[in-house]
């Protein structure tokens, strides 16, 4: 209890641009080891598959943090914006990677987004986090009041994407894959007694 107290103080000192700018970094290290040589004799894809793993780090990592605040009272919620906003970086830093140096070719960025469905997935993930990036500031809670909450909902549907994003393209049985999807699917499962019981609650109000 005294180290989760003295993690909870600590963490309402740390600023969150420490945050942003500390989970900003290793995406130019990627881009500098690709450029060096550093990230093998396939740099395009490998730069693509770092910086789409870290994307759903983070996807998760925002997930954890109802969670741990339910389960353990660890209170990490003022950094929730920055993780979702970072995991949005490295979503479209991932996508550019693949529009831009393996792509390149317009007609086919198209075929390959209706062809190949582990593409489409990860074009819908990244869909649906537009609004959901676009609305991450004050004047949008404000303006949208509870509607804000109830779109920012589809984090749980872009999670659920990237994860399986990841698992489809993944080539044979890959034990990783499948470690995110079940962690995705735990944290979500997590919520389900609460929500219940504000559900159970409403209707006895009513």
């Amino acid at each position: 209890m005294l180290a989760r107290d003295a993690f909870n103080r600590f963490a309402r000192r740390v600023p969150t641009w420490i945050v942003y700018v500390a989970l900003a970094l290793p995406a130019p290290w990627f881009v500098y080891l690709g450029a060096t040589g550093g990230l093998g004799v396939e740099p395009i894809k490998a730069l693509e598959h770092e910086l789409g793993q870290w994307a759903l780090w983070l996807l998760i990592a925002g997930l954890t943090i109802t969670p741990l605040r339910r389960y353990a009272s660890i209170n990490v919620l003022k950094f929730r914006r920055a993780i979702g906003l970072m995991a949005f970086y490295y979503v479209t830093l991932h996508l550019l990677v693949w529009l831009v140096l393996d792509v390149q070719v317009l007609s086919q960025i198209w075929a390959d987004i209706v062809k190949r469905p582990y593409i489409t997935i990860g074009m819908a993930a990244f869909v649906l986090m537009l609004p959901l990036a676009a609305t991450s500031n004050n004047w949008s809670i404000r303006k949208l009041g509870p509607r804000w909450r109830q779109l920012h909902k589809a984090t749980y549907a872009v999670a659920i994407l990237g994860a399986l994003h990841f698992v489809m393209l993944a080539k044979g049985f890959l034990l990783e894959p499948l470690f995110y999807m079940a962690v995705v699917i735990v944290l979500l499962a997590l919520r389900w007694p609460q929500r219940r019981r504000k559900t159970v609650n409403r209707e006895r109000a009513a």
